[in-house]
Formats: C-alpha cells, structure tokens, sequence
C-alpha cells in the first residue's frame, strides 16, 4: 500500500467513485438550499444538475489520475454553462458562490475519507493541506474561466440589446398606420426575443372616443407575430378581434398599473408590457417563450420596456394620425357633394380619393351646379395643403362659388371673385396669431402636436415634420376650373385659375386637351381671367380633374396626360365604368401620393323640339299674344297642367320687360329632359325666360295694403319653383322654372294683406 500523500488521495477519491451519487445528491441538497436562483424554472434545474455531475465526476476522475500542480481540470462544458447562465439572467455571483459551495461539499466528502484511509496524522494533516490548496487553485480557476466566459456572453447579450432597441427605432413606425405599426412592432420582437408577440390596443384607443365603464377592459388584437408560424400555440383571439381581460388578470394588472407584468409556468414564459404615450395607456404588448421557457430576467424586462417605449409613441401617432385623418376626410366628404342630382343637361360621374402616406387628406373638390336656362356649372378645384385646415377651405371655397354660380355670374368674372375671397381668407388667416386656439399645445420636451398633415416619426420624443406640401401659415392658395354648358347652344363656356387643363374626347373617340388660357392661381390678385367657348356636341366627353390623377404613377405629368387620353379614348360601359378604369389605369395600386378629384361629363344636348323663342314687340299689347303663344307651345308639349301658371308668369314678366327693360325684348320657353326614366324620375318642368338689353334689375318686395302694384313677382314667386335673373354681356334675362307638382311651399306673403 502506498503511503505517500498522492497515494493516500488516490485512495480517498477511488473509494469516493462508487458514491458519486450520493455525493451529488448532497451537493445538489447543498445548492438547493443555499442559492434557489439556480433551481426556479426546469430549464435552469436541468442545467445545473448536469454541471454538478460534471463537476464531480470531473474531480474524482483528476484526483484518481495523479496530484496535478495545477489541479483537476474543470469540464469542458463548463463554459458553455457560464454562457447559458447569463443568457438566462443569473448573477455572476451566484454563479461563483455555487462553484464554491459545490467544491466545499466535495473537499469535506475527500477529508472525511483520510482517517479511514490511514492512522498517520501527519499524513493525514498534509494531505489535507495540499487538497485545501487545490481545491482553492480549483474554484479560482473554474471562477475565471466562467466569469471570462460570462461577462463575454454578457457583452455580446448588451449589445444585442442595444442593436435591438436600435433596430426598435429603425423600424417601428416606418408609416402613420395603426396595424402597420403594431406588426412591425410583433414582427421584430418575435425574430428574436420571444416566440409569440400579441399586440392589443384599447378598442376606445383604436376608435378615437373616450371609454365608457363598461369598456374599460375591452381590446382589440390589433397584431400578432411568431418565430416559427406553425409552431407556436395558436392565439385564441385573432387579429382585429375583440375580447376582453378579466379583473386580475396579467393583462389587467398591467392596464391598470401602467406596469409590466412576467408569469413563468413550466412550459410557458410571459411577459405583459403596456404601451404608454404621453401618459396615457394605449393596449399591451404580450411577449411569450414556449420553445426555451427561459423566465423573462430584469434585463429582458428593460429590453422589452424599451422596445414597447419607442413602439407606444409610434402607435400614439399613428392612432392620432388617423383619427385626424378619418375626421380630415369625414369633414372633407360632407362638405362634397354627397352625390351628384342627374341633369338634364349633361350625364356625370365623380370621384375623390384621398391621399396616403404622409400627405393626408387635402383640398380637392368637384360640384356640379344646376344653373337657369338648363344650363349646369361644372367645378373642380385644388386648395394647397393637406388636414383639416385644407378640407375646412374648400368647403369655404365651395360655398363661395355655389353663391357665385347662383348669380349666373360668366366663368371668368366668377373667377375674379372666387379670387378676392382668397385674398380675404388668407389676410385673415395671416392676421390672426393663433388660428387654432382650442388645439392642444404640446407640454415642454414632447413632440409636436400631431395633425393629419404632419409626416413620419423623426424619433422617441419628436412628433413627425411638417408636410412639405402644406402652405405656411395664413398663405391660402388654390387652383379651380370653372366650366358652364348650356345643352340648347350646345357649347360649353370655361376658365380656369391655375388649374390643369381639361380632356375632351370627341365624338370620333379622339381625345385632346383642351386648350384654355393660363389664369393665375387663386389668391394672387390683380391678373385678369379669360374665358373661352368649346363646342360640345352630344357623344362627347369632358374630363375635369386635378393634378393628383396626372402625377399618380411617377409624377411625370406629360406621362400622366398621355396615359389618361389614351385610357378615355376607350368604349367604355358607362361613365361610372370610365372613372373606376382612369383611376385604376393612371393611380398606384395603394393609395394616391396626392388626392384626386375626378369629373367626368357627357353633355347632352336640346333640339329645336324642346326651345321655342319668340321676339316681341316692346308694347303693351304683346302681352297677349305671347299668352297665347305659350299655352299653344305647353299643349304641344303635353303639358296643358302648367298653362294657367305659365300664362302669368309669363304675362308679369314680359310686362315688367316692356315698362322697365330696353328693346329687343324676347321670349324662351325650354322644356329640359327629364332625368331618370319615364314615371321614375322627378315631374317634368318647363322654363321661361324673358330677356331685355336693360340693366334695371326686378326685386321682391312687400306691398302695402293701398298700393296698386309691387305684387307681379310675388306672384312669380308664389308659383314658380325657381325664379332669378342673370345679366349678360348687355341686358338681362329674368327666368322661372315652373313644375308639374307647383313650388316647394313658398309662404304666404299676402296672408296679412
């Protein structure tokens, strides 16, 4: 028997092998108790199980090969045990507190075995000595090498983290668009930080009202993200589906907390995060590990906060972005012609699309305008500038040229005045210091206040930039085209503000542009508009429109031109048919970088079988005659109901001409088509105009109880549906229209007479 110091620890460690299992059951009892940390999920309990045998079979087998200077070797896997501890969060130190515990169970397991070995104490004294000494070289060596390796793993996991935030801010957030936002957002996290990602904003968020109690915990899924499709439980709630969390719930804890909440189950790791903006909980976002259920550590919980940071304010944006823009273009759509009545002058079709992307909903606008004489006011104009302010503009200037048009005012004059009301509008705008004063300002160190108008995030605290689109504050400009057919001459009279040029398709399927004289842009000023005549034959085809239908595709305009006669040349089924192909044919398959105004007309025409014109004498006994005349024409129409009406109307206004007017003085009856189809459609009406080169204009007015006269036109009134007047290049024209069913209720001016 060897009696040397390296044979008496041979001894202990070979009589120690056939209990290496009881030896790392008492060091596994040891850790257990001493550091918990190592044992809190299965993972972990796993991983360090496997290290202690390791471990132990390790120094036996040193022990029993030969007293190494330097010790047993640690094992191999070590290492990599290091690394697997600090990507799952462990302390270094409770890491080297085990290595030092587990070595100390293994050091009194080796003494306790000397005395039973040998009966020489000083043997046995320097032996111990020596396995003291190597068990301290041992656990320094084992401690460098794993701290080496840990604070490598950490390092690499730090800047992982910050590449990850990094990444956060590059790309959550690329577009003004809730679900956009919110799947970039599930997206990234699952490439590499969770296996399933959910996304879940407050219905009240998603709908842009204040919740009522009831709704306090009802959630839309907005997005959702997984590492593996396929592979990851399916969510029991789909996307854009509503649900609801119950009280105490993590979900719950989290919205009413404001804080994040983690869960660890056996096979399944869960951390809620809410999504906060400008203090104000927007949803949560729920990250879970069910492929390695490694506990969601403190670090990761910062990881993910910060993600969920730089996301919330994305997805505040983009939810005030788009309420902005759903009351921008709800505003912009009441204040456009809900749908357009048919004419009896042309056949027409419309259309507006709004912008996407960054530019919002803008300015552009269309009308069709029914006018006397059968006659239709065809509009389409473009305010500069996208949002509210540039929708609520065009409803002024709509307004203004409704009114205008009402005068019977020519194109170019209309233009003129269109023009001194843009002035106004931006002198006022310019005057006043705060245009918006119930806007909420933004508190100090946070981002702008974020309005339709405004463009992507420029980062965590900065709201998006100002669209380079918009017109600087109190400067409003705009562009419109202003066109009036009239279907007995068969032309069309136009004149445009800066506005692009129209497209006529004759009746030979050609298309061309219709050439028109270059006016200025509304709200410059002192520079004059011209107006021009373009025959308009029935089978024709007027394309009106604004620049964003020409610059959809590439912003190329010639392009665009060449793209849209090409497209309007073709048959097409019908007019409503023809602006779903243009928009379809010339715009990007999303939506437009720029809204679109589209008016597209088919004139129609009245032959001779509908306009009879009498030239009359400028004396009292015309009178009659042209009673006569027009109760003849009414029967040949069929339309012997009117008669008794007409023949006053007419009688008060050919008077009124011949007493006030100036010679020549003529008379017009036209009967317009009617609309729809025969019994389906609005009564039948007939106009009568009677025109003088006067300028003496009539008026409404209120007569007393003793005068003589001033009741003529109150009578016109009382039965026509419409009456006015519109003046000319020299005279006038005083009309009424009259209908089968008599006027729409005109009050009784003379009940107190």
């Amino acid at each position: 028997m060897d009696g040397t110091a390296d044979g008496l620890v041979f001894r202990a460690a070979h009589a120690l092998a056939p209990r290496a299992d009881e030896l790392i059951t008492d060091v596994t009892r040891c850790l257990r108790a001493e550091v918990p940390e190592l044992w809190e999920d299965p993972e972990l309990t796993r991983m360090t199980s496997e290290n202690i045998a390791e471990h132990v079979a390790g120094v036996l087998g040193g022990l029993e090969a030969g007293l190494d200077p330097r010790g047993p070797e640690p094992p191999p896997g070590d290492v990599d045990h290091a690394r697997r501890l600090a990507r799952r969060g462990v302390p270094v130190t409770v890491m080297l507190r085990a290595h030092r515990l587990a070595e100390g169970v293994l050091l009194d397991s080796l003494l306790a075995e000397l005395p039973r070995l040998t009966d020489d104490p000083g043997l046995v004294d320097a032996v111990a000595r020596r396995l003291l000494a190597l068990s301290t070289r041992y656990v320094d060596r084992i401690g460098e090498q794993s701290v080496l390796a840990f604070q490598e793993e950490r390092d690499r996991r730090l800047q992982w983290r910050m590449s990850l935030v990094n990444e956060a801010g590059l790309r959550v957030g690329t577009a003004l668009d809730i679900a956009r936002t919110t799947q970039e957002l599930a997206d990234l996290a699952a490439e590499d930080f969770a296996d399933l990602v959910t996304v879940d904003l407050l219905d009240s968020v998603v709908r842009g009202h204040t919740p009522r109690a009831a709704e306090r915990y009802l959630l839309r899924r907005v997005a959702q993200g997984t590492y593996a499709p396929g592979g990851a439980p399916e969510p029991s709630v789909k996307v854009q589906e509503l649900h609801s969390c119950p009280d105490g719930s993590p979900v719950a804890r989290a919205l009413v907390t404001g804080r994040p909440v983690r869960q660890t189950s056996a096979d399944l790791a869960t951390l809620v995060v809410p999504l906060t903006a400008r203090g104000t909980t927007l949803g949560v976002a729920r990250f879970c590990r069910h492929r390695d259920p490694a506990r969601f550590d403190d670090e990761d919980l910062v990881l993910a906060q910060e993600i969920a940071a730089r996301a919330a304010v994305a997805v505040d944006n983009a939810c005030r972005y788009t309420h902005a823009r759903a009351t921008a273009l709800t505003l912009q759509r009441s204040l456009l012609p809900r749908r357009t009545a048919e004419q009896s002058a042309a056949e027409v079709a419309c259309r507006y699309l709004p912008a996407g992307g960054r530019a919002g909903v803008g300015g552009d606008w269309y009308d069709v305008i029914p006018l006397s004489g059968a006659r239709v006011a065809l509009v389409v104009g473009d305010v500069v500038g996208h949002g509210i302010h540039a929708a609520a503009t065009m409803g002024r200037l709509r307004t203004a040229v409704r009114t205008l048009a009402d005068i019977d005012l020519p194109p170019d004059e209309l233009l003129t005045h269109l023009d001194d009301v843009v002035i106004r509008l931006s002198a006022e705008a310019a005057a006043d210091p705060d245009p918006d004063p119930g806007r909420p300002r933004p508190a100090v160190g946070s981002g702008p206040d974020l309005g339709p108008e405004l463009g992507p995030e420029l980062g965590p605290d900065l709201g998006p930039g100002p669209d380079p689109g918009a017109a600087p504050a109190g400067d409003i400009g705009a562009t419109c085209l202003y066109a009036v057919h009239d279907p007995v001459a068969g032309r069309c009279s136009l004149a445009r503000a800066g506005h692009v040029l129209p497209t006529v398709v004759h009746r030979d399927g050609t298309a061309a542009v219709l050439d028109l004289p270059p006016g200025p842009p509304l709200g410059l000023g002192g520079l004059p508009f011209e107006a021009v005549e373009a025959d308009l034959p029935e089978g024709s085809l007027l394309a009106l429109y604004t620049d964003g239908l020409l610059e959809g595709r590439d912003g190329d305009v010639e392009a665009g031109l060449a793209a849209l006669r090409e497209v309007l040349a073709r048959p097409a089924a019908s007019l409503e048919t023809a602006c779903d192909t243009v928009l379809q044919a010339l715009l990007p398959t999303d939506r437009p970088h720029d809204d679109v105004a589209l008016l597209l007309v088919r004139p129609r025409t009245l032959g001779a079988d509908r306009v009879t014109v009498w030239d009359l004498e400028p004396a009292p006994p015309a009178v009659a005659p042209a009673r006569a005349a027009v109760a003849r024409q009414l029967t040949d129409w069929d339309l012997e109901d009117l008669a008794f009406a007409a023949e006053l109307v007419v009688s008060e206004l050919v008077t009124n001409a011949i007493r006030y007017g100036s010679p020549p003085v003529r008379l017009r009856l036209i009967l317009p088509r009617t609309p729809g189809r025969p019994g389906d459609g609005p009564a039948r009406a007939v106009l009568c105009e009677v025109s003088d080169a006067g300028g003496t204009v009539p008026h409404l007015r209120r007569a007393r109880t003793f005068d003589e006269g001033g009741r003529g036109l109150l009578l016109v009134a009382q039965l026509a549906a419409r009456w006015g007047t519109r003046h000319a290049r020299h005279g006038k024209t005083v009309w009424a229209e009259l209908t089968e069913t008599g006027p729409p209720g005109f009050p009784d001016l003379t009940a107190d007479l």
